[in-house]
C-alpha cells in the first residue's frame, strides 16, 4: 500500500535539511548517524522506549479537508450575547495584508528595534488610540484579554498603595462586571491575600480598608452609569479607581479618564479582530502617568537613532515586570502584538469619523430595537445604554424564546428573568426586525415606521456625552482609501525583518516554520465567527479539535490531562502553579508555599511563583550549567515542611540535558513537593523523552514556539498545561462554560479555551507531522544546533555542553572576551548581524554578555551556513580591531547597523568603505535587508518619555 501514499509529505516541507544535507552535517560534527548523535545528547535513563503513536500523518490536502469537515460541525449563529465579545468586520485589506501575511505574523518581539520599526510604529498607533479613547496619559502595547488586564490593574494598584494604605487589602468589584472578569479576579486575588468584595457599588460603603475598586462601563447588562461621584468619593479616601470600558462605546461616551479613573482596561476585539471562539484579542491597559514604571507589559516609546533621526523602541525596558523576577507584581512578558496591530490599523483605516460613525450606527440600531419593544409594550430595563438592552422575560417564556432564537440561528444572553441583546457592527435592520418578531411573537411585525421615527434618538445621559476629541493625529486621518492603506501597511512591513526574509536564531524562542496550511483555517468564518459563550452543542467542530489536541498533547508529555485555557506561556506557568497550590490546600497542606528555582531560570518563573503566593528560594547552578544537585538537595530538605514545588526547565536554559534530572525530581517528591517543568524547551524532548518520564507533575507548553503558532511580532501565544492524574481534578474552570476538573480552580483566562482559534494551528501541525515526524523534528533541531556548534566553536567560546560534548537544541556562545580585547560588546555583534540580514540570537540571557542560538529544525543547511559565515566574518572584523587595523571606536561593529540613508549621504567620514559596511559578504547583495534606522538611543528615549503620537497641533507650522 505504500505506493499509494502521498509523495509530498508535510514533514519534508517542515524540516529544513534533506537526507544529503543531514549526512553532510553529521560528518561535520563527527557522528556516523543521527541516532548516534541523539544517544550522545539525551541521557539513556530518560529515553522513551516506544515510538510516539499519534496516528498516521496527514498530507496538507487531507488536513485542510479534515478541518473543513470539522468546520461544518460548528454552527455559526448570529451572536447578540455581548459580554465583551462582538461581531466585527475585518477590512479585507487588513485581513489579507496583516493577519494572513507572514511578513507580519512571523516577526519576533521587537527587542532589536532597528529591524522592527514597522511593528513599533503600529504599536505606537495602538497606544495613541487607547490613550485618546480612554482619556488617560499612558497605555501599554496590549495585554492578553480584558479579564486578565483587570487583574493586572488590581495587582499594580495593590503594589502602589499609599503609605497610609499599606495594611489595607480589600478590592471592591462591582457585581455588574463581566462574570469571566470576576472569576479571573478570584483566581488572582486569593494567593496575594487580596480580599475581593463583590457587590452593588450604589449600596457599598467604601471604607478606608479598600485600596481599589473596579466597575464596568457600560455594565454587564448594558447600563451606562455615571461613576463621577463614586470615583470622587473613592479618590477622597485614596482608593484607586479602575474602569473596564468598551472601547467602541468611548467614541460616544465620556472617557473614564475624564471622570477620575486611575486605570482603564478593556478589549480592542471589536476593532476588526474576529471573535475566534474567545481569542486571540488585544486587551488594552491605560493609566495615569504616575504608574508608568509599574504598568505591566510592554510600552513602545519614541527616541532617536545615532544620526538624530526619529526611532521607536520598547521604552523603559528595565521596568518590565519579569526582569524584576521575584520582586515583580506581574509575570507578563508578552503582548498580543499581531492583534493590537490589526486593531490599530482598523482605527487608521476608518479614522476618527469612521470609528465614530460605527459607534453611532451601533447605538442607533440599539435605540431602534428599544423603540420597537416599547411600541409592543415589552419591558426593557435600561434607561441609558450604548449597545445592550436588558429585556424582561419570565422563566416560562425564556425557554420558549431560546428555542425560537436557535431555530432562527440567533444567540442572545439568557438570565434568570431577562434576555440580553448586544448590537454590534455586523447587525443589520433585518436582524432587529427578526429579534422583535421572536420576542413579541408577531411574525408580521415591520420596523419601517419605527425606523423613520425621529424622536429621542439618544440614550446617553448629557453628563456622559463625549465632548473631547480623539484620533486627531495625522496617521488616523490619512489612509482611508484602500490604495493609501495598502501602501502604508507595506511601508511598515518593509521595515521589519521576519522569517520570510531569513532565519531568526533566537535561543529559547524557537522561531520555526509557521506553515501556510496551518494558518489558512484560522480566518475561516466557521472558526472565527463563534462567540466563546455560545452553547457547546453549536461548537462540535471546535470540541473535536480540543479533544484531539488534548489527547495528542497528553501523549507527547506523558501526562493524563491537559487544559487548553492559558493564553500565554506565563499564563501556563501561573496555571500550573495554581493547580499545585490547590492540590496542597485540598490535602490540608496549604502551608506549602516554598518554590525552588534555579538561578538560570527565565524571569517569568520567579514572577509567576510570587503571583501564585509562593516564596522563592534560588538554587545555584554549577560551572557546567547544571542545577547544583547538592544545593538543591540541601534546600529541599531545609524547607521540606513547606516545600511546594520545584520549577525546572528541561533541557536546561543553558541548552543541556542534565544527567541527574530524575534524581532531582525524586528528591523533591521525597520532601513533599511537586515538580513543575517549564515547557520552553519542549521541542528538544518530543518523541525522545517527556516531562512525565523525567518525573515532573505538571508542565506548560508554549504552542507559539514548539507547536508552530507564529509569534506575531511579540504575540499571540498559548500556554496549555499538562498534568499528572492526581492534579487533573484541579484544572481551571470557567463561570459560564464547563471546563476543567471536578475541583477546578477559578478561571485563568477570560475565555473557556483561551485563544481558541489559534489552537487550530497546533492541531494542524501535529496531525500533519504525526508521531514519527515530530520525533524527526526533535532530532533535527538537535542536529542543527550541534552543527552550528561545530562550525563556530573554534572562533567563539561555547559555554555549556553535556558529558559527551553535545548540546541540545540551543547553545550559548560567550562574547565577553571581546570587550577586553577589542572593546566590542555583545550588543555590537547583535547590531552588526543586521547588516548581514539576520536577526540576532538571544542576547545576554541567561548569561550576560553571551548569545544563545537556536536554529530550529526548519532551517536548511544553506541558511545555517550563511549564518555561520556571517558570524565568522564578524569574528574577522573583531580581529581587525584587536590587531589595530580597524579603529576601536570607528568600526563596522560600533556603527552598526548601517542604513541606506547614511551610506548614500554626501559625507562619509569612516575609515572603512561603504561597501564593507553594507555588503560584508557577496551573498548579502542578493537579498539585502536595510535597517530603516541606525542604532537606537534607548537612554534618550527613557529621559524623554513619549508613548503616543504627537497631537495634531504639533504638526502646525
Amino acid at each position: 500500500m505504500n505506493k499509494f501514499k502521498h509523495y509530498d509529505r508535510f514533514v519534508n516541507r517542515h524540516i529544513g535539511p534533506d537526507s544529503l544535507e543531514i549526512e553532510t552535517m553529521l560528518k561535520t560534527i563527527g557522528c556516523k548517524s543521527l541516532d548516534e548523535l541523539i544517544n550522545q545528547t539525551v541521557p539513556k535513563k530518560i529515553r522513551l522506549k516506544d515510538s510516539l503513536e499519534l496516528g498516521e500523518a496527514m498530507s496538507e490536502t487531507e488536513l485542510l479537508n479534515n478541518l473543513n469537515e470539522l468546520a461544518d460541525k460548528n454552527k455559526v449563529f448570529k451572536s447578540f450575547i455581548g459580554l465583551g465579545y462582538y461581531g466585527t468586520i475585518t477590512p479585507n485589506v487588513i485581513l489579507r495584508n496583516i493577519l494572513e501575511n507572514p511578513g507580519w505574523y512571523t516577526a519576533y518581539t521587537p527587542y532589536q528595534a532597528e529591524i522592527a520599526q514597522g511593528r513599533l510604529e503600529a504599536l505606537l498607533n495602538f497606544q495613541t488610540m487607547v490613550v485618546d479613547l480612554t482619556g488617560l496619559e499612558v497605555a501599554n502595547a496590549s495585554l492578553l484579554d480584558e479579564a486578565t488586564a483587570a487583574a493586572e490593574a488590581m495587582h499594580m494598584l495593590y503594589a502602589s498603595r499609599k503609605p497610609e494604605k499599606k495594611n489595607t487589602n480589600k478590592f471592591f468589584v462591582s457585581q455588574n462586571c463581566f462574570p469571566q472578569t470576576i472569576d479571573v479576579l478570584k483566581t488572582r486575588s486569593a494567593p496575594q491575600n487580596i480580599e475581593l468584595v463583590i457587590g452593588d457599588e450604589n449600596k457599598t460603603d467604601l471604607s478606608d480598608e479598600f485600596f481599589g475598586l473596579l466597575v464596568q462601563y457600560p455594565d454587564v447588562n448594558g447600563n451606562v452609569n455615571d461613576y463621577t461621584k463614586l470615583f470622587a468619593d473613592a479618590n477622597a479616601k485614596n482608593i484607586f479607581c479602575v474602569a473596564a470600558a468598551d472601547i467602541l462605546s468611548l467614541t460616544l461616551l465620556k472617557p473614564p479618564g475624564e471622570f477620575g479613573a486611575d486605570v482603564v482596561v478593556g478589549s480592542t476585539q471589536r476593532f476588526g479582530v474576529p471573535i475566534g471562539y474567545g481569542g486571540p484579542h488585544a486587551a488594552y491597559f491605560a493609566c495615569k502617568d504616575e504608574f508608568r514604571r509599574l504598568i505591566p507589559g510592554r510600552i513602545i516609546g519614541v527616541s532617536v537613532d545615532k544620526h538624530g533621526d526619529k526611532a521607536y523602541r520598547m521604552a523603559l525596558q528595565t521596568r518590565e515586570q519579569h526582569i524584576r523576577r521575584e520582586k515583580a507584581t506581574s509575570n507578563i512578558c508578552t503582548a498580543q502584538v499581531l492583534l493590537a496591530v490589526i486593531s490599530s490599523m482598523y482605527a487608521v483605516y476608518h479614522g476618527q469619523k469612521g470609528i465614530k460613525a460605527i459607534g453611532e450606527r451601533v447605538h442607533q440600531l440599539t435605540i431602534l430595537l428599544d423603540k420597537c419593544l416599547k411600541q409592543l409594550n415589552i419591558k426593557q430595563e435600561n434607561e441609558f445604554y450604548f449597545d445592550t438592552l436588558k429585556i424582561h422575560a419570565d422563566n416560562k417564556s425564556i425557554s420558549g424564546l431560546k428555542k425560537k432564537f436557535e431555530e432562527n440561528e440567533i444567540n442572545v444572553r439568557y438570565g434568570k428573568d431577562f434576555i440580553g441583546v448586544s448590537i454590534d457592527e455586523t447587525t443589520e435592520l433585518n436582524d432587529i426586525e427578526q429579534i422583535v418578531r421572536i420576542i413579541s411573537g408577531k411574525n408580521d411585525f415591520r420596523i419601517d415606521a419605527v425606523a423613520d421615527d425621529k424622536s429621542s434618538d439618544d440614550k446617553i445621559p448629557n453628563a456622559l456625552k463625549r465632548t473631547s476629541h480623539y484620533l486627531t493625529n495625522p496617521v488616523f486621518n490619512s489612509y482611508h482609501s484602500e490604495t493609501e492603506m495598502l501602501r502604508y501597511m507595506k511601508r511598515l512591513e518593509n521595515k521589519d525583518l521576519a522569517l520570510n526574509h531569513s532565519m531568526i536564531p533566537l535561543g529559547s524562542c524557537t522561531m520555526k516554520l509557521n506553515a501556510t496550511a496551518e494558518m489558512i483555517p484560522v480566518t475561516w468564518q466557521a472558526y472565527g465567527g463563534i462567540h466563546p459563550f455560545a452553547p457547546v452543542e453549536q461548537t462540535q467542530g471546535y470540541q473535536k479539535i480540543f479533544s484531539e489536541l488534548e489527547k495528542d498533547l497528553a501523549k507527547i508529555t506523558g501526562f493524563d490531562a491537559v487544559s487548553l485555557q492559558p493564553n500565554s506561556g506565563a499564563q501556563g506557568e501561573y496555571a500550573g502553579l495554581m493547580v499545585i497550590r490547590a492540590y496542597h490546600i485540598d490535602r490540608g497542606e496549604g502551608h506549602r508555599n516554598v518554590v525552588l528555582i534555579p538561578s538560570s531560570a527565565h524571569g517569568t518563573n520567579p514572577a509567576s511563583a510570587v503571583m501564585a503566593g509562593m516564596k522563592v528560594v534560588v538554587i545555584k547552578t554549577t560551572q557546567s550549567g547544571d542545577i547544583d544537585f547538592e544545593d538543591m538537595k540541601l534546600k529541599a530538605e531545609q524547607h521540606k515542611n513547606d516545600l511546594s514545588v520545584l520549577m525546572v526547565t528541561y533541557p536546561s536554559t543553558h541548552g543541556v540535558f542534565e544527567e541527574h534530572i530524575k534524581d532531582i525530581c525524586d528528591v523533591i517528591h521525597a520532601n513533599g513537593g511537586q515538580v513543575y517543568m517549564d515547557g520552553a524547551n519542549m521541542n528538544a524532548q518530543i518523541g525522545l523523552t517527556s516531562p512525565a518520564m523525567i518525573g515532573a507533575d505538571v508542565c506548560h507548553l508554549n504552542l507559539h514556539k514548539t507547536f508552530c503558532i507564529p509569534h506575531g511580532g511579540g504575540g499571540p501565544g498559548m500556554g496549555p498545561i499538562g498534568v499528572a492524574k492526581h492534579l487533573a481534578t484541579y484544572l481551571p474552570g470557567n463561570p459560564l462554560i464547563k471546563t476543567g476538573g471536578e475541583k477546578s480552580i477559578h478561571a485563568i483566562s477570560a475565555a473557556p479555551w483561551g485563544s481558541a482559534s489559534i489552537l487550530i494551528i497546533s492541531y494542524a501541525y501535529i496531525k500533519m507531522m504525526g508521531g514519527d515526524g515530530l520525533t524527526d523534528a526533535t532530532k533535527i533541531s538537535i542536529l542543527n544546533a550541534n552543527y552550528i556548534k561545530s562550525r563556530l566553536e573554534k572562533n567563539f567560546k561555547e559555554l555549556y555542553s553535556g558529558k559527551q560534548g553535545r548540546v541540545a537544541h540551543e547553545l550559548i556562545f560567550d562574547m565577553r572576551e571581546f570587550k577586553r580585547t577589542a572593546n566590542v560588546e555583545v550588543e555590537d555583534i547583535a547590531k552588526r548581524l543586521m547588516d548581514y540580514g539576520f536577526h540576532a540570537p538571544t542576547v545576554s540571557f541567561p548569561v550576560p554578555g553571551t548569545i544563545m542560538v537556536e536554529p530550529t529544525e526548519s532551517e536548511p543547511l544553506d541558511e545555517l551556513d550563511r549564518f555561520c559565515e556571517a558570524m565568522l566574518s564578524i569574528r574577522k572584523e573583531i580581529a581587525e580591531i584587536e590587531s589595530g587595523s580597524a579603529d576601536k571606536t570607528d568600526n563596522v561593529l560600533k556603527n552598526a547597523p548601517h542604513t541606506a540613508k547614511h551610506l548614500i549621504s554626501d559625507e562619509w567620514k569612516h575609515s572603512y568603505s561603504r561597501e564593507k559596511a553594507a555588503y560584508p559578504l557577496d551573498w548579502v547583495r542578493e537579498n539585502k535587508f536595510w535597517p530603516s534606522v541606525g542604532r537606537v538611543d534607548n537612554a534618550y528615549g527613557d529621559r524623554n518619555f513619549v508613548c503616543s503620537c504627537p497631537p495634531m497641533e504639533s504638526y502646525d507650522d
